[in-house]
């Protein structure tokens, strides 16, 4: 069963500690989307407080810039901390390699308790002896070959620089807690062998500077991946050898991909800018985040960050793994995109045309731009989609097969005489107005207008052709395909309208050309 969560008699303290090793993983976005919202709405009411820390103890692979990323992309999902490396707080250093007195300490403080050692295996060694137990069908694990060297041995060792660790004796015992998500866990810390936990008194590894860094800053609730569930032994037996109180802990589901494969940082877009990079919204990301591995227990699935601060609770999250549907990402991104203020939306895409080389500043106006955006943007999952939708706006010469202008089974003659029927001379005999005799400065060069004069020359051309009288794809196909150069764009009245009078005129007769 699952633990109740009650109001604690100490204060809400979550963390999310990524390592500056590479771009910040969508996996660490969402453990840190979790934590923050535990933390702004803890159990029992009240605030908490988020903390950002940086795991940084591999100083061959880490690297700063991959440490501003983390901020970077974090703030750009506006996801704050309350404390941490660019802000402090009470208990900083945030960043372990700034912390390396504290470690040592505590380092000394297991040697004095006999609760640690140097082992000076081999990696050799270790690979044959891995090796010999798993062909006897044993688990692996260390055998404990200097848990008791003499201290002439280890001194002679040491003088000698001989290669060495730190591990931690680990007791056969059962180690068992409540996990806020998967309820009562059990292990047999038999199984785990003696942990190393440190190459020296400078440099201490993973498991146990993470358990005195969770002390030391008082962190209440360890909330994190489904992958560390078998740290957690390990570490619940360190700070119980140290004095510390234990954590509540709270195990997220796996993300997997669609094949329900887990998701690999070797795998594709995992890496938040990726995402950021090709036009999702922050707060599309947030809302499709949250749902893997939280249910509302509604039909509910449009979430604000406003909104989940008050909503979200630990009970709701699921065990079984969630998977990253893209699919549902690109649905949830449209929705933001199309719920944005055109002139909020122009802005953010004007980078991508800029990058393509389209958008050439003073060459279109902001109130043409949105017009374009306006157009495009039902047809958008992401912001770098408007380069494709909207490239032929901005080009001078369109290309294209002219076997996209037909429509149905028409030839090219039937394709030549519909598009005339958009030109003045295409309507003489008639006497009925063409798209040329709109004029824009008596305010006719409308969408409304342009519609009218269209639809009138559809139902014309099919009278002429004998084509059903209600099917004006036999025009506008053609027409919309000469405006754009696509298969599939907005309308033709949309397309003129923004083209306007002379360009589309332009277009029109290139693609006669063409024919």
């Amino acid at each position: 069963m699952k633990k109740e969560t009650k109001k604690l008699d100490r204060e809400v303290r979550t963390r999310i500690a990524p390592s500056p090793t590479g771009p910040a993983h969508i996996g660490t976005a969402r453990t840190a989307l979790f934590n923050y919202l535990f933390a702004k709405n803890p159990p029992g009411g009240g605030k908490g407080k988020f903390i950002l820390r940086i795991e940084d103890t591999d100083k061959e692979r880490s690297l700063q810039k991959w440490t501003d990323e983390v901020i970077e992309q974090l703030k750009w999902l506006g996801i704050e901390w309350d404390e941490g490396p660019d802000i402090g707080g009470t208990f900083g250093p945030y960043k372990q390699s700034q912390r390396a007195e504290i470690y040592k300490k505590y380092l000394e403080k297991l040697f004095t308790e006999d609760k640690a050692y140097y082992c000076f295996c081999t990696e050799e060694e270790l690979e044959n002896k891995r090796q010999e137990q798993m062909s006897r069908g044993l688990a692996p694990k260390y055998d404990g070959a200097c848990t008791r060297l003499s201290a002439e041995i280890i001194k002679k060792n040491l003088t000698e620089k001989k290669p060495s660790v730190i591990r931690f004796r680990v007791e056969n015992k059962k180690i068992k807690f409540n996990d806020l998500i998967r309820g009562d866990v059990e292990f047999d810390a038999g199984l785990l062998g003696d942990v190393v936990i440190a190459k020296n008194f400078e440099n201490p590894l993973y498991h146990f500077a993470v358990v005195v860094d969770d002390f030391e800053m008082k962190i209440s609730h360890v909330i994190r991946g489904e992958e560390h569930l078998s740290n957690t032994p390990r570490q619940i037996l360190l700070q119980k050898a140290l004095g510390f109180n234990t954590p509540i802990y709270a195990h997220l589901p796996l993300m997997l991909n669609m094949d329900k494969s887990k998701m690999s940082k070797r795998q594709g877009d995992v890496a938040v800018s990726d995402y950021h990079n090709n036009g999702y919204l922050p707060e599309a990301l947030i809302n499709f985040m949250v749902l893997l591995g939280w249910n509302p227990g509604t039909e509910k699935e449009i979430f604000s960050l406003s909104q989940l601060k008050k909503e979200f609770s630990v009970e709701k999250v699921q065990k079984a793994g969630a998977i990253f549907n893209v699919t549902r990402l690109d649905f949830l991104n449209g929705f933001y995109i199309r719920e944005k203020d055109i002139k909020k939306l122009a802005e953010l895409c004007k980078p991508y045309l800029k990058e393509a080389g389209l958008l050439i500043t003073g060459q279109v106006s902001e109130n043409t731009l949105e017009k374009i955006i306006e157009v495009s943007k039902t047809r958008m999952k992401k912001l770098l989609d408007i380069v494709e939708l909207s490239d032929f706006f901005f080009k001078e010469n369109l290309s294209f097969d002219k076997n996209l202008l037909k429509w149905s089974k028409m030839e090219d003659t039937d394709v030549k005489e519909a598009l005339l029927l958009c030109l003045p001379d295409g309507r003489q005999a008639t006497n009925k107005k063409s798209l040329g005799d709109l004029n824009p400065k008596k305010g006719e060069w409308t969408v409304q207008k342009i519609k009218e004069v269209l639809e009138d020359a559809a139902v014309e051309f099919n009278k002429q052709k004998n084509y059903p009288g209600k099917n004006r794809g036999f025009l506008l196909w053609p027409l919309r395909v000469a405006l754009s150069g696509k298969q599939f764009s907005p309308s033709p009245f949309e397309i003129a309208e923004i083209l306007g009078r002379e360009k589309t005129l332009e277009r029109i007769n290139e693609a006669i050309k063409l024919l």
